[in-house]
């Protein structure tokens, strides 16, 4: 410690044994109540993280648990749409009320503060991670039992922002079939362990095509390697999702609580553990 120490880390560029890591997480709102925060990741786009946070979301609140969901994912918000919301979210003057999906699940994002929910969001990477902070400090998240964070593909500044601003319990890596799934998972794992985020495991989507007729599975991707990254990386599969129609036209029809998904009963365990 230098003689002319101020005791200030936070405004001293020296590296001294004596330098004291002030945390980054910000407060959430006064009036909120979140018991966990689960974050839904993946390093690439299209593999249908949006999806799974729903499908964990209403699986989790039909086990009798009050669950929400931060659509994290500010330029390409998908939330409302698959559960049918529309309009505005609700304010106080204390403050941001989130929209209730039709079985109780309090949703935020970005498309319920806009005019209209086709209007493009053309801003920056320190607005948009700024707006994903305001997310979860100025909405009153009132007693919920598990925060579902639904963010955009890739390592950049919203994971980042999320990781660094609100005490994630775990995440769920989302990803698909396809080769490269193993340089994609390894993306998303060597962050969160950089970042001292717990993994509870991968969910591998769109895995297979089942033939209506002689329910055959067909591996249209080609056969899954899932297990092999799993092992690779010291991690669990949680669950494999086939392409069903049927999920694809209840969320186009806005009625993903509709669906029961028995593929991610691993995932449901593993995140009532935590």
């Amino acid at each position: 410690m230098s003689e002319s120490c101020s005791n200030s880390c936070s405004t001293c560029g020296e590296n001294c044994s004596e330098r004291k890591e002030e945390s980054l997480l910000v407060a959430p709102h006064e009036h909120s109540n979140v018991k966990k925060i689960i974050g839904i990741v993946s390093g690439k786009g299209g593999v249908g993280k949006s999806l799974v946070t729903s499908l964990l979301a209403s699986g989790m609140q039909k086990k009798g648990n009050q669950c929400g969901i931060l659509d994290a994912d500010i330029t390409g918000p998908s939330i409302p749409k698959v559960f049918g919301l529309k309009g505005r979210a609700g304010a106080t003057e204390h403050g941001m009320i989130p929209m209730k999906t039709s079985t109780g699940i309090d949703v935020m994002s970005t498309n319920l503060i806009l005019d209209n929910e086709t209007d493009p969001v053309i801003w920056r990477g320190p607005l948009i991670a700024n707006v994903v902070q305001q997310f979860w400090s100025e909405v009153i998240w009132q007693d919920v039992d598990y925060l579902f964070v639904d963010m955009p593909p890739g390592t950049g500044d919203v994971p980042l922002t999320v990781f660094q601003s609100m005490p994630v319990d775990g995440i769920v890596i989302v990803t698909s079939p396809q080769e490269l799934v193993s340089m994609i998972v390894g993306k998303a794992v060597k962050m969160a362990q950089k970042m001292n985020i717990p993994i509870l495991g991968i969910v591998e989507n769109m895995s297979y095509v089942e033939c209506p007729d002689c329910g055959k599975k067909i591996m249209i991707y080609g056969e899954s390697h899932i297990e092999e990254v799993a092992k690779e990386y010291g991690i669990d599969v949680l669950g494999k999702l086939p392409i069903d129609p049927v999920v694809a036209q209840s969320c186009d029809a806005g009625e993903i609580e509709s669906i029961d998904c028995p593929f991610l009963v691993k995932a449901y365990e593993k995140i009532e553990k935590l």
